[in-house]
């Protein structure tokens, strides 16, 4: 990883994540689109953890094509519909992030653009 971990003491006490990230001069970035649990064929889960994963997966894809990994992850915005779901969907990002600790936010919002989205996931990444 080439983004350096500001660590001012707020997230070990929280979660997985990192209070901030330093970008180098001249890294190439990617920023994706809200991403929903949507699959490829249209398909979508009922729940939380079917949606979280798909949706990670296409995060995933998207770093890859981009020709970068978690790893490169600077900030994650995490849209979430159910407060209820917060412990299960945190589970998900961990087992798709692994030791990646980008920034992180997330939020409970009343909805997203189409009703049967339980989330959305919004991803920053840099790479130099």
């Amino acid at each position: 990883m080439t983004n350096r971990i500001i660590d001012v003491g707020v997230a070990s006490q929280i979660g997985t994540y990192s209070d901030a990230i330093e970008v180098p001069k001249n890294a190439r970035w990617l920023f994706t689109s809200g991403t929903p649990g949507l699959a490829k064929n249209g398909d979508l889960p009922s729940d939380i953890t079917g949606q979280a994963e798909i949706a990670w997966e296409h995060i995933l894809s998207m770093l890859s094509a981009a020709d970068m990994s978690a790893n490169d992850l600077v900030k994650v915005t995490h849209y979430l519909i159910k407060a209820d779901d917060i412990a299960d969907y945190v589970k998900v990002r961990a087992q798709y992030l692994g030791d990646a600790r980008p920034a992180s936010m997330l939020l409970v919002v009343p909805e997203l653009v189409r009703p049967e989205f339980l989330l959305e996931i919004e991803a920053y990444a840099a790479k130099a």
